[in-house]
């Protein structure tokens, strides 16, 4: 069912809402950038419409509220440990549909990828979704090409034009808030993207012999090894453990988990010094056919969903888009096909 109402009573509404659940945009930190003098998106809490950038990609995805970057998943004394609480309130979070399709890979990866993680599992059967629409493509994204431009798997749709604000209702439980609020009962249909300024063509059968070809030391010796490429992507699901003490006999503290990346140095280190994928060119080939050939080898999709945001934060320009373009071309060049420019 769609409704059409007043920003103000939208703002009531999130009001009421937030009595009950975190709510969770993007919206503008100010001077937050990796740039001094320039503003990121990024997710955080919300009250309020005006809050939240519906035109704009956020640099940052939904994904740390689901996956803290730092999680405390146990506190140990000498001869006891104890589980944190987890959350209080369910979640609300507003996302465009190439997060929400990133949402299907990390529940992938989490939750039916063997054994169910806890952590996860109790924080994401709390959260309900927000669909975001969009009218026009992004600058770097290719979700058309991915098929992820469009998403039917949500709790509300939320579209604001001038002061009105345009909403669809899946979810039973959050119709009333809506009926009661509304000027009027309306049709609304999420708007999409058909076409990307950006375009992706996926390799289908590439062969070993890709490992070795020189296009990886081409992109590695410009790659710094940061990891923003990974932080900032919706499906990495990489962490690394770490232990807080909080005296030193090391016998009280707790035991964190953190974001990390396929990318940096250590990921891959090995009892005794060894290390595997040591190179940076080494790395970008890793990473680059996980997403688009192992993945999908395993369950059926790619892991990519075409967002985009690796290549907006590149501080080396180095354009994941372009690789894969690249291995595309080349496979079609074995196959005695043309290439096009």
């Amino acid at each position: 069912m769609g409704y059409q109402l007043k920003r103000p009573a939208m703002d009531e509404i999130l009001a009421r809402l937030s009595e009950t659940y975190e709510i969770y945009a993007p919206k503008v930190f100010e001077l937050d950038s990796r740039f001094s003098d320039q503003d990121t998106i990024r997710y955080g809490k919300v009250s309020s419409v005006d809050e939240i950038v519906f035109d704009r990609q956020s640099d940052y995805s939904f994904k740390e509220t689901l996956l803290p970057v730092n999680e405390t998943l146990f506190y140990f004394t000498e001869d006891q440990t104890s589980i944190p609480a987890g959350p209080q309130k369910d979640l609300l979070i507003f996302a465009k549909s190439c997060d929400l399709h990133a949402l299907k890979r990390l529940d992938q990866i989490y939750l039916n990828n063997g054994p169910e993680d806890f952590y996860y599992k109790r924080i994401r059967e709390r959260a309900h979704f927000v669909l975001i629409g969009c009218e026009t493509p992004c600058e770097n994204g290719f979700c058309a090409d991915m098929g992820t431009n469009r998403c039917e798997d949500y709790a509300l749709y939320v579209k604001v034009e001038g002061d009105s604000v345009f909403v669809d209702v899946k979810e039973e439980a959050f119709a009333a808030c809506f009926k009661d609020a509304c000027d009027r009962e309306t049709v609304v249909e999420p708007d999409y993207v058909t076409e990307n300024n950006e375009h992706v063509t996926l390799p289908r059968q590439l062969t070993p012999e890709i490992c070795k070809d020189p296009i990886w030391e081409s992109y590695g010796s410009r790659c710094i090894l940061c990891g923003r490429c990974n932080f900032a992507c919706p499906t990495c699901t990489c962490f690394t453990m770490q232990d807080i003490h909080y005296k030193d006999n090391g016998n009280v503290g707790e035991r964190r988990r953190v974001w990390a990346s396929c990318q940096v140095d250590g990921y891959t280190d090995i009892a005794g010094g060894g290390s595997f994928r040591k190179t940076a060119a080494d790395r970008m080939r890793f990473k680059v056919l996980h997403k688009i050939y192992d993945y999908e080898k395993r369950f059926g999709y790619p892991m990519c969903v075409g967002c985009g945001r690796c290549d907006k934060i590149c501080p080396e320009y180095i354009s994941y888009s372009a690789v894969v373009n690249k291995l595309a071309a080349k496979e079609n060049e074995e196959k005695g096909g043309s290439i096009s420019e």
